[in-house]
């Protein structure tokens, strides 16, 4: 089902000029560093930025992105809150979940409420880049 939905989001990315990409991370140096990825990619743009669940959703809803790199832990509650906000009155938006809390229990948790990919941030922080650039096929 995943491997299905990065499919259709990688196709319908392709099929934009423009990548919209939104970020959902507590740490400023962390935002920065995903920024710094993401304008690798050609054709992909940051939309907008948050750190806390409420703002978050909010500029998730607002600034309409093709995809969310969003952190599990975010200041007020975690990616899975938002995930259950977003998801079912967006879901086309591609959720990539980029965490240091990589275990199997959160990983199941965020697929089953819509994100598309889940990485540990300690060892693959980079793949958010080549799946953003439709470089890479599932990861999970």
């Amino acid at each position: 089902m995943a491997a299905a939905r990065l499919a259709a989001h990688t196709e319908a990315m392709e099929e934009r000029h423009e990548t919209k990409v939104f970020i959902a991370e507590d740490s400023a140096e962390v935002r920065r560093y995903i920024v710094d990825l993401i304008e690798e990619v050609e054709g992909a743009r940051v939309v907008g930025e948050a750190e806390t669940v409420e703002t978050a959703v909010a500029g998730i809803l607002r600034t309409g992105p093709d995809c969310v790199v969003l952190d599990f832990q975010l200041v007020g509650g975690t990616g899975l809150d938002v995930l259950r906000a977003v998801h079912s009155r967006a879901p086309q938006i591609m959720f990539i979940v980029l965490t240091n809390f990589a275990n199997p229990q959160y990983r199941r948790a965020c697929i089953a409420a819509g994100a598309t990919c889940f990485f540990d941030k300690s060892s693959e922080f980079t793949r958010v880049r080549d799946v953003i650039a439709g470089l890479e096929p599932l990861p999970n």
